[in-house]
């Protein structure tokens, strides 16, 4: 048998290569992770919801916890947790009216994932 040339040995890697990038083939991203990406990507989320997780309840102490937050952004960004069935509003009978915010348990459900980016920023690079 006479050993390979350099265009056998070419040949062979491609094919190899090609094999390797079938195998390799990736999934595409399912729709209710990139759904819940979307929700979660948007501005101000992430720390709203570890202010919850944190306990604040009333929309003064989302506001502090949120630094550099609008009141009006603040409200949008509530709604928009409330939408999506994480954070529940309950209007208190009192004069005047008072307002606070809790998690629900689907809310409750991400602090595992919050907290486990809070550990990966405070590894060392």
């Amino acid at each position: 048998m006479s050993p390979p040339t350099p265009s056998t040995m070419s040949r062979t890697r491609s094919s190899q290569t090609l094999a390797v990038a079938r195998a390799r083939r990736c999934e595409p991203v399912p729709e209710e992770v990139r759904a819940t990406a979307d929700l979660l990507e948007r501005r101000w989320q992430l720390s709203i919801l570890y202010a919850a997780l944190a306990g604040a309840l009333r929309f003064s102490e989302f506001a502090d916890a949120v630094a550099g937050i609008s009141p009006r952004m603040l409200s949008e960004r509530l709604r928009e947790l409330e939408a999506a069935g994480l954070i529940e509003r309950t209007v208190i009978p009192t004069s005047p009216p008072a307002v606070e915010y809790r998690l629900t348990r689907r809310g409750r459900r991400l602090a595992p994932v919050i907290e486990a980016m809070r550990a990966y920023a405070r590894e060392p690079v």
